[in-house]
């Protein structure tokens, strides 16, 4: 578990700043770049629809892991928009209050049935 929660601190820090040197950059369009580059069918689209599709499926994991209560749900809705910069803080506080129990990490509200 030490070895997943470094990594993703490490992931984290990471993402939040090569995001920050990009907003500064290139400004705060996201939105318009990452549709126009799905719209172009070119490898940039590709890796965009990659992308959102794991957004997706990480959403549903999340709300999943929770029963698909409210709270799971809206949790899910920001990851799935949000991404990494709060997927991975969002894994840190499922793996603490897991307390090493990966089943329990994994599995949520899942893990006593």
């Amino acid at each position: 578990m030490t070895y997943l929660r470094t990594g993703l601190i490490a992931m984290c820090a990471l993402l939040a700043t090569y995001t920050l040197i990009v907003v500064f950059r290139e400004g705060t369009g996201l939105v318009a770049v990452f549709f126009g580059d799905l719209i172009s069918v070119t490898w940039r689209g590709q890796f965009n629809l990659d992308f959102a599709c794991y957004l997706m499926l990480s959403a549903l994991w999340v709300a999943w892991r929770s029963g698909f209560k409210a709270a799971g749900i809206f949790t899910a809705l920001i990851a799935s928009v949000v991404g990494m910069l709060f997927f991975a803080p969002l894994v840190l506080v499922y793996a603490s209050r897991a307390s090493g129990d990966l089943k329990k990490l994994l599995l949520g509200v899942h893990a006593s049935s």
